[in-house]
């Protein structure tokens, strides 16, 4: 069991490291289209806070080449000092002179946000020599990034084998969901699994094969599935060299009683006349584009009967409105079910919040491909390396 910040004493005066999942969607005019990643770090940095502790937030956005005003932290540096009871300042770097200066003026419970780490391109390199300058600016170190937990960045993994550690709450609230989907699920266990490639969602339907009762399957994927077992998919999108693996998949189910259903009808569209079908059977120029009426019903008995579900995944190219209503019916059905709702991954999390629903999961994870590699893994990299609670 991790250390958590409510496991350490006399926080007051001390400067607390504090990387964050700040990754924002933000325009091109600095605008912050969606706050709820701000949102969800408040609880940490409001406890820091109350403890008299002087917060210097980390963290990054997007994946910039270098110094790009457009990917600058200083917008959420506004909207945070309007969520919290406390001062933001904001400093236009990570490291140097300026950084220490302002860190040792910094008032204790108040918060001073960096810029952002990926402007350094030793952040993703891990480099050890920045990771050592920016952790000889503070005396503690919290990481509550999970969206980030399965990278080995200077400003998490690295900084994490310098100081004296721990996790913050949002983090501890990730770990606690995930380990009860690998413990103890509520049963009957349903994952619902989508996306575009077999290649990238490989292990965890390997690991659900072992932890789920049913697995509904959905997206582009479905079609390669659908091809190892013989049907005909038209000119849908196709892994061919995921074939055999989906097939070896199918047989790993069948072999220790687990339910794995693929899609029985489709929203298509002709390639040549571009009309857009609902058919059962996918031949000639048809390209599936979604799960139809008939999987829904088919999907909807599974998930009306389950204790919990997880779902990862769009169902369909829910991007186009033409092609959402599988999306969206699948998400309105777990959102109402009487089941412990997880829902984790970037596409889909935007999917359920696209139809409003987000407030009606359980439970939302905020990483895309940690939630994933959580799940397959057992742990992350950059939880690992945080110190045991001592018992």
């Amino acid at each position: 069991m991790k250390r958590t910040i409510k496991d350490l004493v006399n926080l007051k005066g001390k400067v607390v490291l504090l990387r964050v999942d700040f990754n924002v969607p933000m325009d091109d005019s600095g605008k912050i289209l969606d706050t709820t990643r701000i949102d969800n770090e408040l609880p940490t940095i409001k406890y820091l806070v109350e403890q008299k502790a002087k917060v210097v937030i980390l963290s990054h956005l997007g994946r910039p080449d270098g110094y790009d005003i457009r990917k600058s932290l200083w917008p959420i540096s506004i909207i945070l000092s309007q969520k919290l009871e406390a001062n933001v300042s904001f400093c236009n770097y990570c490291i140097g002179e300026e950084v220490r200066q302002r860190i040792k003026m910094l008032p204790e419970g108040e918060v001073l946000l960096l810029e952002n780490v990926r402007f350094y391109k030793q952040e993703e390199e891990c480099d050890m020599k920045f990771a050592r300058e920016i952790a000889s600016m503070g005396d503690i170190f919290v990481d509550d990034a999970f969206g980030v937990a399965h990278r080995k960045h200077a400003s998490n993994f690295g900084i994490a084998r310098i100081l004296p550690n721990a996790i913050g709450f949002l983090m501890e609230r990730e770990i606690n969901a995930l380990n009860q989907i690998l413990d103890n699920p509520r049963r009957p266990f349903v994952a619902v699994l989508g996306g575009a490639k077999v290649s990238t969602k490989t292990k965890i339907l390997e690991k659900f094969i072992d932890k789920a009762d049913t697995i509904l399957i959905g997206g582009a994927m479905a079609y390669t599935f659908l091809k190892a077992i013989g049907q005909d998919i038209g000119q849908s999108i196709l892994n061919t060299e995921s074939i055999s693996v989906a097939k070896a998949i199918l047989d790993s189910a069948k072999e220790a009683g687990k339910k794995i259903l693929l899609p029985i009808d489709h929203v298509a569209m002709h390639a040549k006349s571009k009309n857009i079908v609902t058919t059962s059977k996918l031949t000639g120029d048809l390209i599936g584009f979604d799960i139809g009426p008939n999987t829904i019903d088919l999907y909807r008995k599974e998930l009306r009967a389950a204790g919990e579900i997880f779902w990862n995944g769009p169902l369909g190219m829910y991007e186009n409105k033409a092609y959402r209503n599988g999306t969206r019916s699948i998400a309105e059905i777990i959102a109402h079910t009487k089941a412990y709702t997880s829902v984790g991954g970037g596409d889909t999390v935007a999917t359920v919040n696209l139809f409003g629903l987000l407030d009606k999961f359980d439970y939302v994870s905020t990483g895309g491909g940690a939630t994933l590699k959580y799940l397959e893994e057992g742990s992350l990299p950059a939880i690992d390396v945080i110190q045991e609670k001592i018992l």
